[in-house]
């Protein structure tokens, strides 16, 4: 376990803070371009990822691993959420064969 902590802060903290800042703009470009409810789905999940890497980067680096706990409790979350998710979007499917957003908002009114 020492020597992985070492490995991570052989790293600069500043790399960490740059690669899941990236990646969180690049899921919320996907939720707000996209129109597909796949890839909406995805790139929540990516952004999820981003903040688990921050997490983890944080807790290694202080020593501490509250924050490797939490990434645990947000990866348990997400399994959830993907099971509930895909299971809705099956389900939109089969109703309407289609699973674009813009499609899916008419049905609202």
């Amino acid at each position: 376990m020492e020597n992985i902590t070492q490995q991570i802060q052989a790293v600069p903290l500043d790399h960490y803070l740059v690669l899941s800042s990236l990646l969180f703009v690049i899921g919320v470009m996907g939720v707000l371009v996209r129109r597909n409810a796949i890839v909406i789905f995805m790139s929540v999940e990516l952004m999820l990822n981003a903040v688990n890497l921050l997490l983890a980067a944080f807790s290694a680096y202080r020593g501490d691993p509250a924050g490797q706990i939490f990434v645990f409790f947000i990866m348990a979350v997400a399994a959830a959420e993907v099971a509930v998710g895909l299971a809705i979007i099956v389900m939109i499917y089969r109703n309407t064969r289609s699973i674009d957003v813009n499609f899916l908002n008419r049905l609202k009114g």
